[in-house]
């Protein structure tokens, strides 16, 4: 065989081989296709991969594992929910899953504001809540009955929303995150600990008194220190309580000690005999998890609790440089950045993103806008 036939056969061994690398590339490219389609679920958790509208830093493939958040979605308030996930989304690079812990009455409204706004490529799973399993565990009266919803004291259930979850971050629907939840969710909880909770004593607002009758800040606020049950427990009245509106669950150590039985546990007792302070300070939902975790939990970094903006007076002691050096703001009280006399909500309102079925509006904004 010539010399020049013997180059046409390397040529040609040369092209076949080129030709079935191509082809195998595009069989991969077809079958990777196939199962990031295949990965959006009936529960809303889709893939990320191509994220617009947010800030061109966090434009990269949103990868590793995952990161749990989970809030619940009330009816009159989804538009707090809508601006805290937007915040969430729009300053992490971390693969962030919402849970969102719901009744059947808002799931519809909360789909189509993720789908028709700049939310939609969000991962999320829609979680059901069944009201009944509060059953024989909650006491209303008519001072109380605003605060006793049931979506309230979904945070007792945890790890039942996030199965396979091993942590999670839970948070109320009034805040707004500044920093990237990354750090938060990388909070350290020393062994043994189920819960890390921000605890309330040097807070701007802990001089703030309820009723002339306790701190609203430590245990005797929360919990009827005259009571046997409670006296039997060994706790010291004046111990710093915590705000259990953010907190990061080490969800492996939580069902180990079954921290949801013995939360239920506490719910019956009360309502059996009557445990909670009288002043009550704050949600019925803190007196149970209190008692659970006195002297076993762990701390949060304060810049990522910045609470009480929803206070009459507390909010404004803030500077505005320290506002905006928050890492997550925290309107917990009776003022909402979405009503008319919440300070600082023009930091919410840079978040909020508008109800496309018109159902929702901010109440100073209407107000105005007549």
């Amino acid at each position: 065989m010539s010399f020049r036939r013997v180059n046409i056969v390397i040529l040609l061994l040369i092209a076949v081989a080129f030709l079935i690398i191509v082809h195998r590339n595009l069989l991969s490219l077809n079958d990777f296709l196939k199962r990031q389609i295949s990965d959006v679920d009936q529960n809303g958790l889709q893939p990320i991969d191509f994220i617009v509208n947010i800030p061109e830093k966090f434009r990269a493939v949103r990868t590793g594992e995952e990161m749990p958040v989970v809030l619940t979605a009330v009816e009159e308030r989804l538009g707090g929910l809508i601006a805290a996930v937007n915040s969430i989304h729009s300053n992490t690079q971390a693969n962030v899953v919402f849970y969102f812990v719901t009744t059947n009455d808002t799931v519809m409204h909360l789909k189509q504001w993720i789908t028709q706004t700049e939310l939609k490529d969000v991962k999320y799973r829609i979680v059901p809540f069944d009201p009944h399993v509060l059953a024989g565990k909650i006491k209303i009266n008519s001072e109380q009955s605003e605060d006793i919803k049931p979506l309230t004291f979904a945070r007792f259930f945890l790890p039942a929303f996030v199965p396979d979850g091993e942590k999670a971050i839970y948070m109320d629907d009034d805040v707004i995150v500044q920093g990237d939840i990354q750090e938060l969710y990388n909070t350290k909880l020393k062994a043994g600990h189920a819960a890390a909770f921000s605890d309330d004593c040097d807070s701007a607002s802990s001089k703030g008194m309820v009723r002339g009758a306790g701190n609203q800040f430590n245990y005797i606020g929360f919990l009827d220190f005259k009571k046997d049950t409670i006296k039997k427990l060994g706790m010291k009245a004046n111990t710093c309580s915590f705000n259990p509106g953010l907190f990061v669950a080490n969800l492996t150590e939580w069902r180990l000690q079954n921290i949801t039985e013995q939360l239920e546990k506490w719910m019956e007792r009360n309502v059996a005999e009557d445990l909670y302070s009288r002043t009550l300070a704050g949600s019925v939902t803190v007196p149970p998890l209190l008692i659970v975790f006195y002297k076993k939990h762990s701390t949060i970094d304060p810049l990522w609790h910045v609470r009480h903006l929803g206070s009459s007076s507390a909010g404004n002691r803030y500077s505005s440089q320290f506002i905006k050096a928050a890492k997550l703001l925290h309107w917990n009280g009776h003022f909402k950045p979405w009503g008319r006399a919440s300070p600082y909500s023009d930091t919410w309102d840079s978040w909020y993103i508008p109800d496309p079925t018109g159902k929702f509006h901010p109440i100073r904004r209407s107000t105005e806008e007549k």
